[in-house]
């Protein structure tokens, strides 16, 4: 298996995993449990991230990684906006474990100010918007800065999504691969 465990005791990150929970957009748990992995090409610009945050004070929180192809459906299911979701017909990053969600934890562990918070579908979660306190701008662009330099490319209209650039040359997986089910 090419996927590889990401925990908050292995890689020094908070895993807050949103579709484990009732905060996301479908209202209600997707996965039936949390799981954070990615493809080991992933992990490895993770890791590059996690280190280049580390001086700054700044630490990493993940909010999805890889998505099974099932819940990539159910999610679909609950908002088909080709504008933030894949259509599973052709697959999304994430069911590939080649994307992450996340954000800035300071050094106190609390999330950095984006403007909007994760899974907002509005275009106020495009990185360019600058109807976004300038904080949160600013936010962004560290943000962005730290996950580039590491070697992700993002996605303009969801400032917490993050792929790699070739992502679509990895398979599609489901929830079957897993080690233990997440859904």
């Amino acid at each position: 298996m090419d996927l590889m465990e990401i925990t908050e005791a292995s890689h020094g990150v908070v895993l807050d995993i949103a579709y484990a929970t009732e905060r996301n957009i479908t209202g209600r748990p997707v996965y039936s449990r949390p799981g954070c992995y990615l493809h080991k090409d992933a992990l490895q610009k993770l890791e590059r991230a996690i280190e280049l945050a580390r001086p700054l004070g700044l630490r990493l929180k993940i909010f999805d990684a890889f998505r099974p192809a099932e819940a990539q459906w159910k999610l679909w299911e609950a908002r088909p906006d080709p504008d933030f979701l894949a259509d599973p017909r052709r697959g999304s990053p994430h069911s590939r474990g080649a994307a992450v969600d996340l954000t800035l934890l300071d050094g106190s562990g609390s999330e950095l100010d984006m403007g909007t918070g994760f899974d907002a579908f509005t275009p106020l979660s495009h990185h360019a918007n600058t109807e976004i306190p300038a904080t949160a701008q600013k936010n962004r662009l560290v943000l962005l800065g730290l996950m580039s330099a590491a070697g992700w490319d993002f996605y303009s209209k969801e400032w917490w999504h993050y792929q790699l650039f070739d992502a679509r040359r990895y398979p599609l997986l489901s929830d079957s691969i897993l080690p233990r089910p997440m859904m």
